[in-house]
């Protein structure tokens, strides 16, 4: 684990203000206490950046540019006229909007909350205290670089979008807020912080992980971001333009570049050649693309641990920082995929009790994007204080749990049978070619799965070629269900399904699959005194 001491947190002068540039050339930037409450004092309201107007105009206006575009081109009206003035309408009407949000909101910093005004007709006042404040994030595209400001968001828990959000303050403003908040929460949590967060130090601030150039291109070899934004493209493009358009274009650069690699041959061993070597160039383009990708998002990725607080900051163009208090983690997961395996690392995510996106890029849900496993591992320790992880001892499951496993890939081998019978002929049973396949992949999947349990963590691993460790403190447990499908009745098994705050929608089920019954029933039964007995903390 990369534990590089942070300069600004050890060398006892935490940083002056950073009136402008980036977060990134302040990445060491705290300010000082008397500094922040400088510029930040109690005894008044204060307005956003004057020109949080534009930032919250180029805001509305990016989350309407398909419709605007629509209507500009496509609109039912055969008059350009009409249609420009409707859009020349759309954008005073959001220009407007714009200055009445920055005319009409104020905010100001008690002694242990913080006020928010807005809304002039309908009035709102919003106190957010301190210890309600789970994740302060600060977020910089280059366009707020050029004006030297910064947009903050207060998020608490639980909620479908953030308590508040400060479109745009200075970036020395935006730095003081989060060093207020920070320092405030802090103050409430040394009281009622577990007693494992309680004895961690109050003030020392140190890079946990610090992601090199080698290492981002490692993570853009290893996900499918290209893949992704491309889909994401051909679906807009399919919504966007009219009639079939989108899909003559689609076809149109398809036999274009099958037509350059066909040079090959006209037999079918050219042909044959010419699509792989497509294929092969299709898929260069897409990790290359991956690449590019996170070598944007995670550039400058640190993992810096100050105090009781976690704080993330990444990004090239747009620069992201994210800090929440270490024990507002919910539950954790390792997972190592196969281009993780053959460059011998895995990637460590966590749910945090925050907003309820919890794939929202701006939450902090990522601790390591890539990581040698030695050093994912080292940080479970650190941060759970588990010395013992990763667990010596998996319980296993049903020893018939790979006949479970089997049956999605069983009813994928029938119907690709099928289908390829009806368009082939005889030469369709060769789709059952693919249930000796399945079979080996349930069999491993159920040799390898498993689950450990102790008197503070449960801990639950799946997968065989695609790989997750999925685990949380007992503490965090919400609910507890047992689930049993008619196949399961059949066979003696049962499911033990977990629910934790803040889990994702993309995140992998905190689950024990395909357990024996009576062992179900008695985790069950232990799990469930051991949840009723604890405080919930989150």
């Amino acid at each position: 684990m990369t534990t590089t001491p942070d300069p600004a947190g050890d060398d006892g002068d935490p940083g002056h203000l950073h009136g402008a540039g980036s977060i990134a050339a302040s990445s060491t930037a705290t300010v000082t206490d008397a500094a922040a409450d400088a510029l930040l004092p109690t005894d008044g309201e204060r307005r956003l950046h004057p020109l949080s107007w534009l930032f919250v105009l180029l805001s509305q206006v990016g989350q309407m540019l398909v419709p605007l575009v629509a209507i500009a081109l496509f609109g039912a009206s055969r008059d350009d006229g009409a249609r420009l003035g409707i859009v020349a309408v759309a954008l005073v009407a959001l220009l407007i909007g714009a200055v009445w949000r920055y005319l009409t909101f104020r905010y100001r910093i008690a002694s242990d909350s913080v006020f928010v005004r807005s809304g002039l007709f309908e009035r709102s006042l919003r106190q957010i205290p301190f210890s309600r404040i789970h994740d302060v994030a600060l977020h910089q595209t280059l366009l707020h670089r050029l004006f030297g400001v910064a947009e903050v968001r207060l998020e608490s828990a639980g909620g479908s979008k953030p308590e508040a959000r400060m479109q745009v303050l200075t970036l020395a403003e935006a730095l003081a807020l989060e060093q207020v908040v920070r320092r405030r929460a802090s103050a409430t949590d040394a009281v009622e912080a577990h007693a494992q967060d309680a004895t961690a130090p109050a003030d020392k601030s140190r890079t946990l992980l610090a992601l090199s150039t080698g290492e981002v291109i490692r993570l853009g070899l290893v996900s499918n971001r290209g893949m992704v934004v491309v889909a994401g493209a051909v679906a807009l493009l399919m919504q966007a333009l009219p009639d079939n358009m989108a899909g003559d274009l689609l076809t149109r650069v398809a036999r274009e570049a099958f037509g350059r690699v066909s040079v090959l041959g006209d037999a079918w061993q050219g042909q044959l050649m010419a699509a792989t070597l497509l294929l092969v160039l299709a898929l260069f383009a897409l990790r290359l693309l991956s690449v590019v990708l996170a070598l944007v998002q995670y550039h400058g990725f640190r993992l810096v641990e100050d105090g009781r607080r976690l704080g993330v900051e990444r990004g090239l163009l747009t620069r992201l920082r994210n800090s929440v208090p270490r024990r507002r983690i919910q539950a954790w997961t390792l997972h190592e995929g196969l281009l993780h395996r053959l460059l011998r690392r895995r990637s460590l995510q966590v749910d945090t009790a925050v907003v309820s996106r919890g794939q929202d890029q701006r939450s902090l849900s990522e601790l390591a994007p890539i990581a040698p496993a030695a050093e994912c591992d080292a940080l479970v320790r650190h941060l759970l204080d588990a010395g013992d992880w990763p667990p010596a001892q998996w319980r296993p499951l049903h020893r018939h749990a790979w006949l479970r496993l089997l049956f999605p890939g069983l009813v994928f081998s029938l119907l690709l049978a099928a289908g390829l019978t009806w368009w082939l002929g005889a030469w369709g049973l060769s789709g059952l070619l693919w249930l000796p396949w399945a079979v080996l992949a349930a069999t491993q999947h159920a040799r390898r799965a498993g689950y450990a349990i102790d008197d503070r963590l449960l801990a639950v691993r799946e997968g065989w070629w695609s790989r997750h460790w999925r685990f949380a403190e007992i503490d965090k447990l919400q609910a507890l269900r047992l689930r049993r499908t008619p196949f399961d009745r059949c066979t003696g098994m049962a499911s033990l399904w977990l629910d934790t705050a803040g889990a994702g929608a993309m995140a992998p089920s905190l689950r024990i699959r395909f357990l024996p019954l009576v062992d179900a029933r008695a985790l069950l039964d232990r799990l469930t005194r051991e949840v009723a007995r604890r405080p919930l903390r989150w």
